[in-house]
């Protein structure tokens, strides 16, 4: 059975993963109620862990401390699982498809970096086949986003999202590859290294990635 979090490290965990986001947001993010997640935030800023900035747009962000009691809350959690190897496994099986990842988004937005020459998404051949390559690596990630469920249930999330950000990629609409505004494919795959990353105590710098 999948392993569930504390809420209060689910609130936290949320912020790490959404950047500046109102309460309703974050809790969204888990299911978890507003005023609950309310609650928890703001004990967190009295820890020093969050902070709150009220104006035209009204949001929490996560600080430095909080980004580190994030990793340390995590980290009490996975080796008092006793599966850190597991997901250390996956984490190198979805690292290994990373560059692969970022090429391909690279090709959707850039068809000739050379000569700056964008892809207006004029050609459909050109895109269909950046988009059969997405869909293999999809079908290469399924087992991973099936490992890491079935040990914590906070990474259920993202098994539906990869499927319909692609399912709306497939129905005509382009944005949902790269687009940052939207839980594009793209972002959501951003958002499961960062969940790894935090997970194990691994700074993205130093992984050489981006």
């Amino acid at each position: 059975m999948a392993r569930s979090s504390e809420s209060s490290l689910l609130s936290l965990h949320a912020l790490r993963l959404k950047g500046f986001k109102p309460t309703a947001d974050i809790a969204a993010v888990y299911a978890l109620g507003e005023a609950e997640t309310r609650a928890h935030l703001d004990q967190a800023a009295e820890a020093g862990f969050t902070l709150y900035r009220d104006g035209t747009h009204s949001g929490w962000t996560i600080t430095p401390d909080g980004r580190a009691e994030n990793e340390r809350l995590l980290a009490a959690e996975l080796d008092g699982s006793g599966i850190r190897d597991t997901i250390s496994a996956q984490y190198d099986t979805f690292l290994a498809m990373n560059q692969d990842m970022l090429r391909l988004c690279t090709d959707w937005q850039v068809r000739d970096a050379e000569a700056n020459i964008l892809n207006d998404h004029t050609d459909e051949a050109y895109d269909q086949g950046v988009i059969v390559r997405l869909t293999s690596l999809n079908d290469a990630l399924r087992p991973v986003l099936v490992s890491t469920r079935d040990e914590f249930e906070r990474f259920e999330r993202y098994g539906p999202l990869f499927r319909s950000a692609l399912e709306r990629l497939l129905g005509g609409d382009r944005s949902w590859l790269t687009s940052p505004m939207i839980e594009s494919y793209h972002t959501v795959w951003f958002e499961l290294h960062e969940d790894f990353l935090a997970t194990l105590g691994i700074d993205r710098a130093s992984e050489g990635s981006t």
